[in-house]
Order: C-alpha cells, then structure tokens, then sequence
C-alpha cells in the first residue's frame, strides 16, 4: 500500500468495537496500511490481543461502553490526546438482539438505538470539528444489508442500520464543504461472533446460498472497501452506501 492512493501513512484513525470481528480485520488493514490506530469496546482482553496483532504497526487501545454517552465522550478526547488528532472514523461498534415486532422490550430497543445509531452521532460530533479544522477527514459508518432488507425479529437491528445511511447522507452535506467525506459500509454475511452465535448451522447455510459467490465471507474482506473509503483512493465518495455482500442483493427469487 506505501506509496499508493491507498498509503495511509501519517494519518490517525479510531475504530469503535475493534476487538474482534470486521473491527479487528479493519484495526489490523489500517494499520498495516501506515495508519496510527486507536481500537475501542468494552473489553480490554480482546483490546489488547487485537493492539498486538499487528507488530509492524501501531495500535492503541481504550475500554469504552458506546451506549454510555459519557464514555463516548472521553473515548474522543482519549484519542485526540494519544493521537493528537483523528483523520478517520470508523464506527463500528454494534448488537443484534432479534426479537419479533410484538415482543420488542424498551431495554433492548433503547440499547441497540444508542449503540448502533446514537453513539454513532455522538462520536462524529465530537470528532468532525476538528477535521473541519484541517480540511481532510474520513467517516465511515459501518451499517449491514440488514438496512436494505431485513429477516424475521431483527426489527431494532434494521431499523437502526437503515438510520445510518440518512445520517450518512445529510453529514455528508454538512462537511463536504471542508474535504470530509461521510460514508456508509453495509456488509453482507460475514462470519464474525455475532451471526456465529445467533445463527444455527441450517440458516448459515441459508445464508450462504442467498449469495451469488455461495459463501460467508471472511471478516478480512471488508479491508479493501474499508481502505478505499478511509483514504485518497475514496476522495470523491461521499453520502454513498457501498454494498459489500457476495452478491445478496442481486437475488429476487
């Protein structure tokens, strides 16, 4: 990647959920990439293995509760010390909690609101003034597929990922004027913890055979969208949602 429109070498990014799954494969892409990295989730054993993961790059890591809005805030602070500023953001962090329209409790709802949406909101907030200031600056929403379709109890899930391409769109208004793009990844099957631990064998399979390659894919895959989109290669996208799912989405019937 040195040397490319991908080089991300002197730039600073913070991902949010980045001890395992697409958050860990994105720490360690940007990182490798010549990024300086800061990872965040609630975890610092999976925080730590993830930092060191990658020994010819530099990860940094803080625990953080995303639903805590306080915790968000001194999550962006944390970064702009150690970092001394963010150039890419990778909003990541997320649940799915499935359950039917008419069994839907508050606590689950509110929850998955705050983490998939609000904290997404909160952190750009805090963080977009000082890209403004620099005139360069790199926003990427992590949503899913699941907010172009859905599937059977994943009306929280879907309802706050489909949110995340509207915020998407009018951030990016908001600071395309300063050279900061605003964007949206909706992954497809990716077989990270969280379908691996919702999902039996039967409906993995389903979910294989939705796709036109016939296959998961692996949570490395979404590196190369992820690195377009955080660097000069993705100067010109912005308010885009760029779908990355095997082919999900080409099948009617």
């Amino acid at each position: 990647m040195k040397g490319t429109i991908f080089d991300l070498t002197g730039r600073t990014a913070l991902i949010t959920g980045g001890s395992q799954g697409l958050g860990r494969a994105m720490a360690h892409g940007l990182a490798r990439a010549g990024a300086e990295v800061m990872i965040s989730s609630r975890g610092e054993a999976g925080l730590r293995a993830t930092a060191a993961g990658v020994p010819d790059g530099t990860i940094h890591y803080h625990v953080a509760d995303m639903t805590s809005r306080e915790q968000v805030r001194s999550l962006a602070e944390t970064s702009l010390e150690v970092m001394g500023r963010v150039d890419i953001l990778v909003n990541n962090a997320g649940c799915n909690t499935p359950e039917p329209i008419d069994e839907i409790s508050d606590e689950i709802w509110d929850r998955t609101v705050e983490l998939n949406l609000t904290s997404c909101m909160a952190l750009t907030r805090a963080l977009a003034p000082q890209m403004k200031a620099r005139r360069w600056g790199r926003i990427i929403h992590i949503s899913s597929i699941m907010g172009l379709g859905s599937k059977e109890k994943r009306n929280s899930y879907s309802a706050t990922k489909a949110a995340l391409f509207g915020l998407c769109r009018a951030s990016a208004l908001d600071l395309g004027a300063y050279n900061v793009t605003v964007n949206c990844l909706a992954p497809g099957p990716f077989l990270t913890d969280m379908p691996g631990s919702l999902l039996s064998p039967a409906e993995k399979q389903v979910f294989s055979d939705r796709t036109a390659l016939g296959r998961w894919a692996a949570p490395e895959e979404l590196v190369g969208p992820a690195l377009m989109l955080a660097s000069e290669a993705g100067s010109y996208i912005t308010g885009a949602v760029l779908v990355v799912d095997g082919g999900v989405l080409c099948k009617t019937f």
